[in-house]
This record gives C-alpha cells, sequence and structure tokens, in this order.
C-alpha cells in the first residue's frame, strides 16, 4: 500500500495549490474537480480494505490480496492524471454588476417590459423612468439591474444612488469603483476623463438613480450611449425636465390599480386578516383605496396594521388617514400624509424621537446598527434602563418597530446596514414641523454655515452634516440656549471660533467627526452639560482644552484622532500616551471627576500604551472608573495586562470586556504574588455580560492559575487565535448535589472554525464543565 502513501502526499500537495490559485481568483477546472473526486473514492476503499485486513480468516486472503492489487493499479492511474497542464485553476471572471434584494413586483411588470425593451433593443440609449415619490422607480430599476446580471448582453451592470444635491466627485468615484479602479486625480475634468477612457473600453448598462438635477455626461465622464458602441443610461426621476434634458426616452411609472394595490397590501399586512376577521373587507379596501397606488404608501401603512384584528381599530385608522389625505388634497403633500399615518401611530413617543433623529442624517445615508443604537443612546433616548446591555437590546426593539413598519429598510450595499427611504426621510422632516426646533441642512453643498437669523431661539437639534463648510464667522453666536444636539461631522472645517459655543448652554451632543480641525475652542470646557463629544477620524486634530468641568461627559470618541497632548482633567487614547491614569499618595477621583462619570472607554491603535492605570504607594483601590460599562481595546501592540487585582473593586459596574489584536497581551486579570499561594482566588464581576477575546497570540491566562471569575450575569464568551491560552475560569454556579450548572444567563459561547481543536484541549476546574458548556457552544 505504499503507492496510497505517495498518493496522500500528491493529493495534499494538489489541494494546496488548489486552495492558493482559487484565492488568488481562479476557478478550479472540471477535470481537477472529477480527479479529487477519484481520490475520495480510492480513499474510501483503501479504508474499506483496512478494515477487513484484520477480521478476514486467512483462507480468504486470497481473495483480499486481489482488491488490493486492483486499488493499487487505481492509484497507479489516479496518480498519471494528476499532471494538469496550464495549472489547476481558470481565471474566475469579473463580476458583470452586484445582485440587489428587492421584493416582487406587484403591478408594475408592465413598465419593467417596456424598460427591458428599450435595454434589448438598438434604437434608445437614454431611458429615463420618471414618477411621483414612492411609485416604485427604484423597485422596478433594481429588479431590472438583477435581470441584466443573468444574461451576457452587457459587461457591466453599474448601479449608483445620486440624490440630490449632485455630487459629480461621488458619481464619479461609484462608477469608477464598480468598474474595478480608482481615480487619483482630484480634478474634476481629468477624473472625468479617465474615467470616459475606462468606460469606452465596455459595454455597460449605468443606472443612475434618484437624479433631481441637470447635468452632463461628458462633465461626470459618461460616454454618450450610442448604437455603435452598445451601452445604455438608465435615469430614475420625479423630474421629467431631468429626463427630458438628458434626452431620455421617458417611461412614465404608473400607480398600482385597485386590484394589485389590494394584493400588495394583503401581502404586507398578512393575508390570514381577511380569515380571521371576515366583515373587514370593506373597510380594507378602503384604506387600501386611500393609498392612492403608491406602492411605498401601501408598505408602509399595511406594516403599521400588521397583527390588528380589531375592526373598530381598521376603522378608526380608515378615518385617520382620510382627514390626513383630505388636508392636503391635490398638494404634493399627499405621499407625505399618508406616510405620516404610519409615523403617528407608533407605540410611543420614544420610538417617534428615534426615528425622528434618523432624520438629521443626509439623504441615503447608511447606518451600522450598532451606530444607530449609539447615536439613540448619546441623546438619552435609552435612558432609565439598568445597563448598557438593556440599552442595545431596546435599541434592537425599536429598530424592529421600524423596520417592520417600513419607516427604516435593510440596505444591500453591507450587512447590518439600514437606511431611510429618502421619501420618508422627506415625511420625518416635515412631520418634525414648526416649533419642534430642528434645522436639518445635511448633504445641501453648503459652503458656510446658516446666517444668525437662522438660528431661532427655540432650536433643539441642528445637523450639517455632509456639506463643504470649511470655517465659521468669527463673528457668528447663535442664541440657541435650548439646543441639545449639533451636528457638524463630514465637513472640511478647519477651526472654529472661540465665541461660537457661548450661547449654546444646554449642548449635549457635539459630532465633529471627520472634519479637519485642528483645535477645539476653550468655550467647549464651559459645556457643562455635554454627554457626548464625537471627534472620530478628525485627522487633524492635535490638542484639547481643558475637560476637568465637563462633569456630565459620559463618552468621549477619539478614534483615529491624532492627538499629541493630554488634555487637562483626563488622560485620553493619543499615539505617546503610556497609561490613563497615575495613581499616587498625592491622587483625590476632583483631580480626576471625568473618570469616575465615563461609562464607555475603547482605545484604538495605542502603540506605547502599557497600562490603564499606574499604581505608586497607594494602598487603598480609588473609585476611578467606577462607573465604567463597556472597556474595550483594540490593537494596542504594547500591553501585556489589562486589569490590576488592587482595583476591581472600582470594575464592578463593568458589563463588556473586549480586547482585540493587542499581540503582547499575556494575562487580561493580573493577581499579586501572594494570591498564588491561595487555593482559590475570586475576581467578582457581578454586571458582566460579555468576555470577547480576540487576536491574542501570546494571552496565556485570564487570572491566575487558581483563580477564578465570579459571573453570574454571563450572556456571551466569545474566543478565537488565542492558541497559549489553556483555561477559561468562569466558575459555575453549583447545585445542591454538588455538581456544577451553567450560569443561568448564558446565551452563546463563540469560537472561530479554526479554534475547534484548541476547545478541545482546554483544562477545566471540574470534569463536568466541559459537557455543561457543549450546547452553548457555537463556531463562527
Amino acid at each position: 500500500m505504499s503507492k496510497y502513501l505517495v498518493l496522500q502526499l500528491a493529493f495534499s500537495l494538489t489541494k494546496g495549490r488548489i486552495e492558493v490559485e482559487v484565492h488568488s481568483g481562479q476557478v478550479v477546472k472540471e477535470e481537477v474537480k472529477g480527479w479529487l473526486e477519484d481520490v475520495q473514492k480510492i480513499e474510501q476503499d483503501i479504508q474499506d480494505v483496512e478494515e477487513r485486513v484484520g477480521t478476514v480468516p486467512s483462507y480468504k486472503r486470497a481473495s483480499l490480496d486481489k482488491d488490493v492489487r486492483k486499488i493499487i493499479e487505481e492509484v497507479k492511474r489516479i496518480q498519471e492524471r494528476r499532471i494538469f497542464e496550464g495549472g489547476l485553476g481558470i481565471e474566475r471572471a469579473p463580476a458583470c454588476g452586484i445582485v440587489i434584494p428587492t421584493e416582487n413586483l406587484e403591478g408594475e411588470i408592465s413598465t419593467r417590459d417596456e424598460i427591458w425593451e428599450h435595454l434589448m433593443g438598438n434604437k434608445v440609449g437614454m431611458i429615463g423612468v420618471c414618477g411621483i415619490g414612492g411609485v416604485g422607480k427604484t423597485t422596478i430599476m433594481k429588479h431590472v439591474n438583477n435581470d441584466l446580471l443573468t444574461g451576457n448582453r452587457f459587461q457591466k451592470v453599474i448601479w449608483v444612488i445620486v440624490s440630490y444635491p449632485l455630487n459629480i466627485f461621488e458619481v464619479q468615484k461609484e462608477i469608477a469603483e464598480a468598474m474595478g479602479v480608482k481615480l487619483q486625480d482630484e480634478k474634476q475634468m481629468r477624473r472625468a476623463a479617465a474615467l470616459m477612457e475606462i468606460m469606452r473600453r465596455k459595454t455597460f448598462v449605468l443606472i443612475l438613480d434618484d437624479v433631481w438635477e441637470k447635468f452632463s455626461l461628458k462633465d461626470v465622464g459618461i460616454p454618450e450611449p450610442t448604437v455603435q458602441n452598445g451601452c445604455k443610461v438608465v435615469i430614475t426621476s420625479r423630474s421629467v425636465e431631468v429626463c427630458k434634458f438628458l434626452d431620455c426616452e421617458i417611461v412614465k411609472v404608473q400607480p398600482l390599480s385597485q386590484e394589485e394595490s389590494l394584493n400588495l397590501f394583503l401581502d404586507k399586512v398578512g393575508r390570514a386578516v381577511l380569515q380571521n376577521v371576515p366583515e373587514l373587507e370593506e373597510t380594507l379596501k378602503l384604506i387600501v383605496k386611500e393609498c392612492a397606488g403608491l406602492p411605498l404608501a401601501i408598505v408602509v401603512i399595511a406594516g403599521s396594521m400588521k397583527g390588528v384584528d380589531d375592526i373598530k381599530v381598521w376603522r378608526n385608522a380608515l378615518t385617520e388617514l382620510q382627514e390626513c389625505v383630505k388636508s392636503v388634497k391635490g398638494s404634493d403633500d399627499e405621499i407625505f400624509m399618508r406616510l405620516k399615518f404610519s409615523f403617528d401611530r407608533l407605540p410611543n413617543e420614544k420610538i417617534k424621537n428615534c426615528f425622528l433623529y434618523c432624520s438629521l442624517f443626509r439623504e441615503d445615508y447608511s447606518f451600522v446598527w450598532e451606530e444607530l443604537i449609539e447615536g439613540w443612546i448619546d441623546e438619552g433616548l435609552m435612558d432609565g434602563l439598568r445597563s448598557r446591555e438593556a440599552a442595545y437590546d431596546r435599541g434592537h426593539a425599536f429598530l424592529d418597530v421600524l423596520e417592520k413598519n417600513s419607516l427604516l429598510e435593510k440596505d444591500f450595499s453591507f450587512e447590518e446596514a439600514i437606511k431611510m427611504h429618502d421619501v420618508v426621510r422627506d415625511m420625518a422632516i416635515k412631520s418634525i414641523g414648526p416649533g419642534v426646533g430642528y434645522m436639518v441642512k445635511a448633504g445641501m453643498k453648503l459652503t458656510e454655515v446658516p446666517n444668525e437669523h437662522e438660528w431661532a431661539r427655540d432650536l433643539n437639534k441642528v445637523s450639517l452634516m455632509a456639506n463643504d463648510i470649511s470655517k465659521i464667522p468669527v463673528g457668528l453666536i447663535p442664541k440657541c440656549p435650548t439646543l441639545s444636539t449639533l451636528i457638524l461631522s463630514d465637513n472640511p472645517l478647519t477651526e472654529i471660533p472661540e465665541s461660537f459655543f457661548e450661547d449654546m448652554s444646554r449642548l449635549k451632543v457635539l459630532d465633529l467627526s471627520r472634519t479637519h480641525v485642528e483645535a477645539l475652542p476653550s468655550s467647549i470646557s464651559k459645556l457643562k452639560y455635554l454627554s457626548a463629544l464625537r471627534l472620530r477620524r478628525c485627522n487633524k486634530l492635535k490638542c484639547l482644552p481643558s475637560l476637568e468641568k465637563l462633569v456630565a461627559l459620559k463618552k468621549l470618541d477619539l478614534q483615529w484622532a491624532r492627538i499629541e497632548v493630554v488634555p487637562q482633567g483626563m488622560e485620553i487614547d493619543c499615539e505617546e500616551i503610556e497609561y490613563m491614569v497615575e495613581l499616587d499618595s498625592s491622587f483625590s477621583s476632583s483631580c480626576k471627576p471625568i473618570l469616575d462619570k465615563l461609562e464607555d472607554l475603547r482605545l484604538w491603535g495605542l502603540p506605547r500604551l502599557w497600562a490603564l492605570v499606574r499604581v505608586e504607594g497607594v494602598a487603598t483601590p480609588s473609585r476611578v472608573f467606577s462607573n465604567l460599562k463597556t472597556l474595550q481595546i483594540f490593537s494596542c501592540l504594547g500591553m501585556r495586562k489589562l486589569l490590576l487585582i488592587e482595583l476591581l473593586p472600582a470594575f464592578q459596574n463593568l458589563e463588556v470586556i473586549g480586547v482585540d489584536g493587542c499581540e503582547q497581551m499575556e494575562e487580561i486579570i493580573v493577581s499579586s504574588d501572594s494570591d498564588a499561594s491561595s487555593d482559590k482566588f475570586s475576581f467578582i464581576f457581578p454586571k458582566l455580560r460579555r468576555l470577547q477575546l480576540w487576536r491574542l497570540p501570546q494571552l496565556k491566562s485570564i487570572c491566575s492559575a487558581k483563580g477564578v471569575m465570579v459571573c453570574d450575569s454571563i450572556e456571551y464568551i466569545s474566543i478565537g487565535e488565542c492558541p497559549k491560552l489553556k483555561r477559561i475560569p468562569v466558575q459555575l454556579p453549583m447545585l445542591d448535589n454538588g455538581q456544577p450548572s451553567a450560569p443561568p444567563h448564558l446565551k452563546g459561547i463563540g469560537i472561530d472554525r479554526l479554534s475547534k481543536e484548541w476547545w478541545e484541549s482546554l483544562e477545566w476546574d471540574h470534569p463536568n464543565t466541559k459537557n455543561i458548556l457543549r450546547p452553548f457552544l457555537k463556531i463562527n
């Protein structure tokens, strides 16, 4: 059987080559697949023979020898076939485009067919899909996009959301990325020339969704579609004039018929509702009629009525809807009032405020769910809950309500992302109305901040994000004593005048993320109610004013900011920082009041950080970090230890411990030498819910060899790529019979696929622990 061993080696080498070539973008050849299948079959035959060797009587050995010879001949034949000319794989064809998740069409089939006919024919190059907001233009084109991917007529199918206002730079960037290139030049004309040259090499369909303004294809760098180049451009727009300007063949999207509307409504609300309440049919039909054949209105209103079986509630809903629409009959606001009906039916004011918060962001903004819930927490919309975990749970529940009511929708561009339909966003802004105190000018191409008279005294929230504002006038002092939220993120803002915050005494949330500010005015120190200061990716920010007086501050987000000078009042994350807090005999949580208030601490990419707290001659634990709930450390390459045992009493409110990518981390909880002699030492974390340890190649222990973590509130443990860790010291609750049981709130233990062998090799304090925890194991 020695030739079988040779075959095994050849097989493993071939598999290795296959993995390399597949990862480099190739597809395995069919003959290679067939060879692998033959190898797997012969492996099974050999295994069968080996199992028979020890059991077959001597008088039947001749028959067995015959089988062995046949196998050896087959092995030789398979070996000879192992030489594959031209490699193991072929180049993978580049992706034609992206598949966009969408829902079934209801009634728009004829419109879709008309568009398809133009795309497949030679007479029309520019197609304009027009109709009022919410009539289904984008939904139709999503289906067309996906259908185009199944054919070979076009080499590229490109989908770009344009929105208002038109940003040619961003449109160029999106098209280039879809073509698999990156435009280096910053000048629009040169970018257009480069893009034009790239696009001329392919036959393409370019779908520009939600176009509001007239523009020139040449200015963007889009070749004009002709019979000769076989390319097509499709525009979706509420404006017929825009489509005519671009010389498009107009395809008008008509509202659904009553029958089509009814089918779509029943699909969304659940067809069982008519079976449960037969007398509901007439009222339901009247509600559908009030939707005026607009798919968006039908979907949103049906979502708001899902699960309602009481005929009286349905009749009241009809009355409310009729009154809403009647008040604006014949105006452009009809669609908004139909959508507002669903908003008005949301269960409570907190969910309504969470929904309205989404309108502060620019049109077509994609929220990662965690980012959105964090924003709600910063706004105080999750206050009154016992823990941060409970706040996240509440946030997920609110997201679920808003999705089911179709007021938020999943974003196809990446996982765990959601967005607000542009028509729904318009409704949200209109719903705020006068007197509520919102000023939303996000993504409006502003080059200057609004003038002083626009900053009304009753303003509560202001969003100027995603504009072209580079500076704030020195003399501008907005008189906004009730302003609680100010969002200036995603602007090329370089400086803020000292006096700008003077009359914003109630400001709670200030977002300057992704701006170019180099320093903040000292007047920020007077914002005693400020609870969240977001400075994420302010890569020119070098220093902060004193934070001593910001006693309400709960979040300071400095991810990827380039702080060089630690501000008075708080040691924070910067590239040069070596430790966060120094405790010595002169220390007094009056020197560092902010650290007592801090609830969320996340540190990224600090190469010199070696400790959170340095202790010098302090006998009693400090209250520093005593309110901390979330502690996450990412890519702090010099850190070897995380928590000192002397300070554990100050970390009793910790709910999340996360450490990732800290290559030198050796121990999570550092105990003193005196503890080593103890039979058993308990590290108590009464509120800990999540323990996450990933990519820690030097991690040897979570705590001392005889120590255990007492955390009965633990819900999730997640560990991966920690090969030197031999023990998970979570103490299991004991039953009356002396046997351990699973922690009462445990929901899952996550490990990566490559850590299965590591899991089996772990040492446990009790022989039954592994079996008790096995049902909770989840392999990612």
